[in-house]
């Protein structure tokens, strides 16, 4: 008990901030990113490389700007 209470005390601000908040914001956009990463991370587990998994995450996650390629597809 004495260890639980040291650790509320030691977050105290940080959980006052959520009743504080009273549902004015949603977490639910970060949730689906994270659920869209962890499902191309799964498709992507036979890659030969990590470069190839970063270059699946940007088109799965918000069509963000590629890094640049050493090879032009056309």
């Amino acid at each position: 008990m004495k260890k639980f209470a040291r650790t509320m005390r030691g977050h105290r601000e940080l959980l006052l901030n959520y009743f504080r908040a009273r549902k004015q914001f949603s977490s639910g956009v970060i949730e689906g990113l994270n659920n869209k990463a962890k499902v191309t991370m799964r498709k992507a587990y036979g890659f030969r490389t990590f470069r190839a998994t970063e270059v699946a995450l940007y088109h799965v996650l918000g069509r963000l700007p590629e890094p640049p390629l050493t090879h032009k597809f056309c």
